[in-house]
């Protein structure tokens, strides 16, 4: 069942204005044509709102002609939509458009660039990438067979064929390297060796870690560094051999409105397993609340450790 080409016009050219209208593409207004071109609908035929007990559907094939407008304007809302559900866990989702701008934004590509993605989720980010630099430079990977088939079917509705490949993502994809750009969009708890292995010297990788999204330089197969940036990001975590199980902490006795912090639940989340909660609250006092910007990774060989202002410094902490 075709959506009305009137409101699906209006609703695609919405969405646009509102990322436009942010400002994230003042530095590369080359995205702004993906966002135009790309149909969003075709990737999320059907998707989940959170209600009271559990969660509502809502699909374009829907007989209601109501329930089908709501489908479509939420198709083209800035907003995340939850696409699989599995035992009422959130299995995979589609990142908000505006946040998708930024992070593309931040991957620098430049023309003839090889892109790696980790997480393909519905397929709709690996065709703004396709769009912008072609099907052939780009290859996305999942752990489930299921979201890369259907991945691979929203992509072909679309009119785009990059290489959708079923296999763990901390792997990376070795028949398809060397990459100038990686990026994940699934939480990472460290950045893989393979991943490394993969890129060309100078390339560049953007992962979501600990609530941020840390940008990397890579130098060679060994090293990499970079800092946070200032944008905030909540993803699905990265599932398979990469995958390691969330450390507990004991916050007993932390000042509520410090846990109401989002900069200083980020330190919390950076921090976890190596520097106790009450530590980490000591330092985030004294340093004056440093934001995300303040910080960064630093992989060398099988070490990788997160720092604050200097990856030398006296603050500096093992993932």
């Amino acid at each position: 069942m075709e959506p009305d080409p009137v409101l699906l016009a209006e609703a695609r050219t919405a969405l646009v204005r509102e990322i436009e209208a942010s400002g994230v593409w003042r530095d590369d207004p080359g995205w702004r044509e993906s966002f135009r071109a790309v149909p969003r609908h075709l990737f999320v035929p059907y998707y989940y709102l959170g209600v009271v007990g559990g969660y509502e559907r809502l699909w374009g094939e829907d007989p209601d002609d109501r329930r089908r407008t709501r489908w479509l304007r939420g198709a083209y809302a800035d907003a995340p939509l939850a696409t699989r559900v599995r035992d009422g866990e959130l299995v995979s989702s589609s990142s908000q458009p505006s946040l998708m701008a930024k992070m593309l934004v931040e991957l620098d590509v430049r023309e003839g660039d090889s892109v790696l993605e980790i997480g393909a989720g519905t397929g709709y980010n690996a065709a703004l990438l396709a769009h912008r630099l072609g099907d052939d430079h780009v290859t996305t990977v999942d752990l489930d067979p299921e979201i890369t088939e259907s991945a691979r079917r929203h992509l072909t509705a679309a009119g785009y064929r990059p290489a959708v490949v079923t296999g763990d993502g901390a792997a990376g994809c070795p028949e398809r390297a060397p990459y100038d750009r990686i990026i994940a969009t699934c939480t990472m708890s460290s950045v893989p060796g393979d991943w490394l292995a993969q890129c060309r010297p100078g390339a560049r990788i953007l992962a979501p870690l600990a609530t941020g999204l840390v940008a990397l330089t890579v130098r060679d197969t060994e090293h990499a560094e970079g800092r946070f940036l200032h944008t905030p990001a909540y993803f699905v975590p990265l599932r398979g051999g990469g995958a390691r199980a969330p450390q507990e902490q004991h916050i007993g006795g932390l000042p509520r409105k410090a846990l109401q912090n989002e900069l200083f639940r980020f330190l919390l989340e950076l921090t976890a397993g190596s520097l106790d909660p009450h530590e980490a609250l000591a330092l985030w006092q004294r340093e004056g609340r440093p934001v995300r910007e303040r910080f960064g990774i630093t992989v060398s060989g099988a070490y990788e450790w997160a720092w604050l202002d200097d990856p030398e410094g006296p603050y500096v902490w093992p993932l």
